[in-house]
């Protein structure tokens, strides 16, 4: 029997979630190993955050370049997808992970190659390759930051089908003549966005009556307005009952719940996330193999005192940055629990507690136009018993955005807690909203008193403007009701069963996540 080598902290899973927490109990002096079965680096570096952001780029600019005045005709050509191939392929290190795992040497971390199960309380038996054989045990902690995987659906003829999940619709080099997108979350929308742009002929089909359920209704009707113009098929409603490749050369076909047959070269499923515990050895702790982790606020394991689940596995929010984000704050509380010091666990807020996970994620979707939210949408503030009101405004309205580009569409919410007077969400879609977002998340995260907020004063002329005449229209409407200004629709969300990905912006392939 291999002697087992005793750590502070285990560590499964190298993605950027895996990394932080490395690198925070690292910097505390505790002796950390980290177990990754493919590139360290994981998902978002190589098959979503990079390579999609990288073919949603080009894309993006180019169209917002062909509302330019000046511009319109010098990139009137098509977009040259050999090279923006070529750039992805640079921006995941071409699936090469060495400036990674210098990065994880650099901060005195200890790497083992190969697949790693728990083997009862704080033991880890790593199956490495050509037979390497690893036992690690943990004196404080094993934090299991496994990431999630695509899900598939259970379809008649899905199985041979050779159906891209997102990993192959981020890695594909050629851009299909025709591609069919299963689902209307943030993967069905941005890999509908790039692949049409780089090319394809997309149909996009969701179950549900609108794209992005999560978001603010109007978010998924301007993206599926702009779709249908960039010259895609976006049909709602509608489910998949089965799928046919009798040839694995040949073409697909999608064969809807009524009957209706639709052909292509390629066929992406986007419907939902599933975690990567299913061979982790959770059963020999207790727990349900390929289950979600349900934590508290520190990212402790219910039941275990040893046991974290950081990132995507705990299901709270299913986003780099917040796998990051919870990744600081895990290896706070391990650090602190190592040194038996106190928990700051009354502060909400605290150096201890995943507060953000509740209160104030925020998600860009780099669509054409991008949508970008953080907090509650209107509908969650009511299912959620706040008393709020809503404004609305037309970001056309705006001074920056007449400037950004021509016939601008957009719009933004506010949506304000009446009892206390702070932003509970904000959302905007529209070109460019992307680098608004964090303003948002900083009056829900900082819970700012809306009357503070008015001596935050908007730089002329720039999108962000959109804050002045939001807080205006909460000072106008004060005397109203807790509706919505503007005769917004503010039905509830839908859902469509699908998860949110690790989609946020991380460091290339070729370097560290820490920090």
């Amino acid at each position: 029997m291999t002697a087992a080598v005793e750590y502070d902290v285990v560590v499964l899973g190298a993605g950027p979630t895996g990394e932080n927490v490395a690198d925070r109990t690292r910097a505390a002096g505790l002796s950390t190993a980290v177990v990754e079965g493919e590139l360290v680096g994981g998902e978002c570096s190589y098959w979503a955050c990079m390579p999609s952001k990288a073919l949603l780029r080009p894309v993006i600019a180019g169209s917002d370049a062909r509302r330019v005045p000046g511009l319109r005709q010098a990139v009137g050509g098509p977009l040259g997808t050999e090279a923006v191939l070529a750039h992805r392929d640079e921006m995941t290190s071409h699936w090469k992970d060495d400036g990674q795992v210098s990065w994880l040497d650099g901060i005195g971390a200890r790497l083992y190659r190969g697949q790693g199960r728990l083997h009862g309380p704080r033991r880890v038996v790593v199956e490495g390759p050509e037979g390497e054989h690893h036992v690690l045990t943990a004196r404080h902690a094993v934090a299991v930051c496994t990431g999630s995987r695509a899900a598939l659906p259970d379809l008649p003829g899905l199985n041979g089908a050779r159906a891209w999940t997102s990993r192959e619709a981020t890695s594909a080099h050629a851009a299909p003549r025709r591609l069919v997108v299963v689902g209307g979350g943030v993967v069905g929308t941005e890999m509908a966005t790039a692949w049409q742009g780089l090319g394809s002929q997309v149909t996009l089909l969701v179950r549900g009556q609108g794209l992005l359920p999560r978001m603010e209704p109007f978010v998924g009707e301007h993206i599926a307005k702009s779709l249908t113009e960039a010259g895609a098929t976006v049909r709602t409603g509608v489910g998949v009952a089965a799928v046919n490749r009798p040839d694995p050369g040949g073409p697909v076909t999608v064969v809807l719940d009524g009957g209706e047959l639709i052909e292509a070269d390629e066929l992406l499923f986007a419907t939902g996330r599933a975690p990567r515990t299913d061979d982790i050895g959770l059963d020999t702790v207790g727990l349900q193999p390929g289950s979600w982790l349900s934590v508290d606020d520190s990212c402790r394991v219910d039941g275990h005192d040893w046991l974290y689940g950081v990132g995507d596995v705990n299901r709270r929010a299913l986003l780099t940055h917040q796998g990051k984000y919870q990744a600081r704050i895990a290896g706070a509380a391990i650090v602190a629990r190592a040194r038996h010091c106190p928990l700051l666990e009354t502060d909400r807020w605290g150096a201890h507690a995943a507060t953000a996970d509740h209160d104030a994620v925020p998600q860009v979707v780099f669509t054409d136009p991008e949508a970008a939210a953080v907090g509650l949408s209107l509908a969650q503030a009511r299912a959620a018993g706040h008393r709020v009101r809503a404004v609305d405004k037309d970001l056309a309205a705006i001074a920056g955005a007449s400037l950004f580009v021509d016939d601008y569409r957009g719009r933004a919410r506010m949506v304000v807690d009446l009892d206390r007077q702070i932003v509970l969400g904000v959302t905007f879609v529209g070109p460019g909203v992307s680098e608004l977002l964090h303003s948002a998340t900083i009056a829900v995260a900082g819970e700012v008193p809306i009357d503070r907020l008015w001596h935050a004063v908007p730089s002329y002329p720039t999108i962000s403007e959109v804050w002045l005449r939001l807080l205006e229209g909460y000072r106008d409407g004060a005397d109203g009701g807790d509706g919505t200004d503007d005769g917004t629709d503010d039905g509830a969300d839908g859902g469509d069963g699908t998860d949110g990905d690790t989609d946020g912006t991380d460091g290339r392939g070729g370097r560290g996540q820490g920090g």
